[in-house]
């Protein structure tokens, strides 16, 4: 599988916004390369990441498309990839046919929030856009921390749902802001309210993890920024979100609000406006957590 490279990202030129919205048929995908795209072309940050690792067994865990695991298998072949969900959604994954799987990645099904069935430890645990998906997060950071060989990494990347401006453009009462009041109440209605990234720090701590550290990025709404990097980054978050903001918000307004899907049609009319708005200078926080389990851990239960 061939994924874009950050030379090959084009510029934030018309040619983006059409190459962006070709991709818009493939959301996951799209929300793929932008994270690529913010880290530099980088699977992610913790250490495993690097080109001479020697990773062994890798876990990716809540796989939308598999595509993250597919590309850590190919950049890595000496690694065993395995990719753990709840139920593998074959039609987002009908692309990953047996052609382009490489041999070391493999498919698991199982529930993230009981107690994991799988075998052998991992030299690294991957999750990525799983907020509002766990309900515990203290018990999912233990599930990945004794999953963990000794000196094992976990890493996370979440954005969170509430974006920020630093100029005050972005106002409490608008449509955008009103959105993500109505998604966060919905997510407390149906018991998996929103977590904000920063203090799961502590929670990692908590767990046992050792040098934790949290990295803070940004996805602006579109091409409001000056730099050329969060100009694309913008347009292609705006891709993302245009198309992205129906499912993201239609089944927790339809459930919990007991909206009609008339009513959400409407409502993200103004919503896509705002996010569209040069003149709102906003953005989305990212994050990657990631820790390590520490070596002593062998030692101590010795």
């Amino acid at each position: 599988m061939t994924r874009l490279k950050a030379i090959d990202w084009v510029s934030p030129t018309t040619d983006a916004i059409i190459f962006a919205a070709q991709l818009r048929s493939n959301y996951t995908d799209l929300q793929h390369n932008l994270f690529l795209l913010t880290f530099d072309n980088a699977l992610g940050l913790a250490p495993p990441n690097k080109p001479n690792s020697k990773v062994n067994r890798v876990l990716d865990v809540g796989t939308g498309t598999g595509i993250w695991a597919v590309e850590f298998g190919e950049d890595h072949p000496e690694a065993d990839v395995f990719i753990l969900h709840v139920a593998i959604l074959w039609d987002h994954c009908s692309q990953l046919t047996e052609h382009s799987v490489p041999p070391n990645v493999r498919f698991e099904i199982d529930d993230l929030e009981e107690e994991w069935t799988v075998s052998k430890p991992f030299d690294y645990i991957f999750s990525r856009m799983m907020n509002s998906s766990i309900k515990d997060w203290a018990a999912f950071m233990k599930q990945a921390y004794n999953h963990l060989e000794p000196g094992g990494y976990f890493e996370l990347q979440e954005p969170d749902l509430v974006p920020l401006s630093d100029d005050g453009t972005l106002k409490p009462d608008s449509a955008l802001m009103k959105c993500i009041d109505l998604i966060y109440d919905a997510s407390v209605k149906l018991g998996r309210p929103y977590q904000e990234i920063p203090p799961l720090v502590k929670v990692m701590e908590e767990a046992g993890f050792v040098d934790v550290k949290l990295n803070v990025f940004k996805w602006p709404t579109n091409s409001w920024p000056r730099e050329p990097k969060y100009k694309e980054l913008g347009i292609w978050t705006n891709a993302n979100n245009c198309r992205g903001f129906e499912g993201f918000c239609m089944a927790p307004f339809t459930r919990a609000h007991g909206w009609t899907k008339e009513e959400v049609h409407v409502f993200l009319v103004d919503v896509r406006k705002d996010i569209s708005n040069p003149s709102i200078h906003a953005y989305w926080p990212i994050y990657s957590l990631y820790g390590r389990k520490p070596e002593e851990e062998a030692s101590e239960e010795n």
